[in-house]
């Protein structure tokens, strides 16, 4: 490799790098705008109507238990009431009670 290819290589990594970077702190933001601010009133979100990446921006719920409700709504033709969500497994009182601020039906 001569001298010119080398810089060629590394401004190609530079730009490669900067555009993940750029990337990374985007989805970050969208993160953050997503999350839920109650005490705005800005977010409650609809159990019978979220998908599973609205339910984990609710405290205590990462991806598998989003799946679960989403699976367990599903199957059983959505939710009647909001304690219904007690019914999906790994959801008990405690993560109930994180969660009912940001619900509705």
């Amino acid at each position: 490799m001569n001298k010119r290819e080398i810089w060629v290589l590394i401004i190609l990594i530079v730009v490669l790098i900067s555009i993940n970077v750029v990337n990374y702190s985007k989805r970050e933001n969208l993160k953050k705008s997503h999350s839920l601010l109650v005490e705005d009133g800005t977010i409650q979100i609809s159990i019978n109507e979220a998908i599973a990446a609205e339910f984990e921006d609710l405290p205590g719920i990462g991806p598998v238990l989003a799946k679960r409700i989403v699976e367990y709504r599903r199957v059983n033709g959505g939710f009647k009431k909001l304690e219904g969500l007690k019914s999906v497994q790994g959801i008990g009182d405690k993560i109930f009670q994180k969660i009912l601020p940001y619900i509705k039906l």
